[in-house]
């Protein structure tokens, strides 16, 4: 037996699954969906769905409060959120068989009529369900897989297939335009290693433009469900999502300002790899090299990621010609341009810190624009030292950043960032503290009961002089402090 059908037997031995088979004999329980196709793949999985047969609604649910918590939220669709007791993991849905169609065809999935019975066939109620590798299920009762549409093969082909017609698919639920990408960018290990299959891809083609689509002025896709999908799949694998998103037209109607980005002309003084959607693309691969991994010992998280797909977004909307190419205040347009879209497509609802992302796209040419060395240590404590900064992740977006911006030597140009890295480190070192800096001797307050100060701008002038002194070290004592601001005053 293989082993991922020994991980699906060890269902049976869960304690409320045993007393529901002694207490209903005819019941029948199955594991479904997800969580039999990552089991087949080898994949962790912390959501499981299960649907139980041969029980009337309300017998299951009595049952259930018995063996642990309910949550009633679905209960009119016939499906409950249960958490066994002593069960540690994330709640189980747990359904009675269903059917469900959509009343209009509309794209809605607020438009389904759906429908729970009880001694509904396994098969139809894996017949509504999306794609085939979500269409199985695991017997737990007799310790065997249903598979009705060939998920199994399709899983070893690595194809993301519709059950039944791609058309008529998606047509019942256009979100699911996204999911069919979301779904190739989290099982692909590379690029293009699990296709969508040909009809649905030519469905996913031709219906994206119902990513828009509004009945009554009201969205058939609300944004918060395309955040999840986004994000999701961005996070998965960003290049392959980037890919899609573009190849099927979404981002034309998602974010399509991002497209301007081809074509875009650069500087071959800086950029010899060529325009900014390239540069984008090798900034975002630089986030899975070796080189990266051995720089921070940590993966770039989604905020990274998101930065870098759009930390020049700005570029063709700032492109002047002078002396050369240049894009002033790319980084400022491109934070705002970022924080437009994000707003729109409800980013945050999807679990995506924006704030932090617009931070990192802001400040990613802290190098360029500032002279490393005339950097003040009070400039470095803000943006690398500071709890409400993420200054690991600025340096990765930075890494990045000039990673991807090759010269025509062909080799980056890593100086100022080196220089800043030394920097960061003298001055961590030279506080023992890595993360974080020594609390300042002197604050405002005992400025203004000292020297007899009315409140002012000029209070903060002077703690930013004497925080300079203490962080070089010259400051040591509170004493010291009030005495160089003494000096300073007069």
């Amino acid at each position: 037996m293989n082993t991922w059908q020994n991980n699906l037997k060890a269902w049976e031995k869960q304690p409320f699954l045993k007393r529901l088979f002694l207490k209903f004999p005819k019941a029948e329980a199955y594991l479904v969906g997800g969580a039999v196709r990552d089991a087949i793949l080898g994949r962790e999985t912390k959501d499981f769905d299960l649907v139980i047969r041969q029980v009337a609604k309300n017998d299951l649910e009595k049952f259930l409060a018995t063996q642990g918590k309910v949550n009633l939220v679905g209960k009119h669709f016939g499906v409950y959120k249960f958490r066994p007791r002593n069960w540690t993991g994330e709640e189980i849905d747990i359904a009675l068989p269903r059917t469900e169609y959509s009343l209009n065809q509309s794209g809605a999935y607020r438009d389904f009529k759906i429908k729970s019975q009880a001694n509904l066939k396994i098969e139809d109620d894996l017949s509504r369900r999306d794609f085939t590798i979500n269409a199985m299920a695991w017997d737990i009762k007799n310790k065997k897989i249903i598979d009705p549409f060939f998920g199994q093969s399709d899983l070893q082909q690595k194809i993301i297939r519709t059950v039944g017609r791609p058309e008529l698919r998606f047509k019942e639920d256009y979100s699911r335009l996204l999911r069919a990408l979301r779904f190739s960018c989290q099982l692909s290990r590379e690029p293009a290693a699990w296709e969508i299959e040909t009809t649905a891809w030519t469905a996913i083609k031709k219906n994206i433009k119902n990513l828009d689509k509004k009945i009554d002025g009201q969205r058939i896709v609300a944004y918060e469900v395309i955040a999840k999908e986004l994000v999701k799949m961005v996070v998965s694998n960003p290049i392959w999502a980037i890919e899609l998103l573009d190849q099927c037209g979404a981002i034309k109607i998602l974010f399509p300002q991002l497209l301007k980005s081809k074509n875009c002309p650069q500087p071959k003084i800086y950029h010899s790899e060529g325009d900014v959607w390239e540069h984008m693309i090798l900034a975002i691969q630089t986030l899975f090299t070796k080189d990266f991994k051995k720089e921070f010992k940590k993966p770039a998280s989604q905020e990274v990621i998101w930065a870098v797909i759009f930390h020049d977004i700005g570029k063709p909307f700032t492109l002047t010609m002078a002396d050369r190419i240049r894009f002033n205040n790319h980084d400022v347009y491109s934070t705002n341009l970022f924080g437009q879209l994000s707003d729109k497509l409800k980013l945050t609802s999807a679990g995506l810190d924006v704030d932090k992302v617009k931070k990192l796209i802001n400040k990613h040419m802290l190098t360029v624009q500032s002279q490393v060395l005339a950097m003040k240590d009070v400039t470095l404590e803000k943006y690398f030292f500071n709890p409400q900064f993420p200054g690991d992740e600025l340096l990765m977006v930075m890494f990045a950043d000039i990673t991807a911006t090759v010269p025509p030597s062909g080799q980056p140009d890593y100086s100022s960032y080196r220089i800043l890295k030394k920097r960061l480190a003298r001055l961590g070192k030279a506080n023992k503290n890595k993360k974080t800096l020594p609390k300042p001797l002197v604050t405002g307050g005992d400025l203004i009961k000292k020297f007899k100060l009315n409140s002012s701008p000029k209070i903060g002038d002077l703690l930013l002089i004497l925080r300079e002194a203490q962080l070089k070290g010259k400051i040591k004592t509170k004493a010291q402090g009030l005495l160089f601001i003494k000096k300073h005053i007069k």
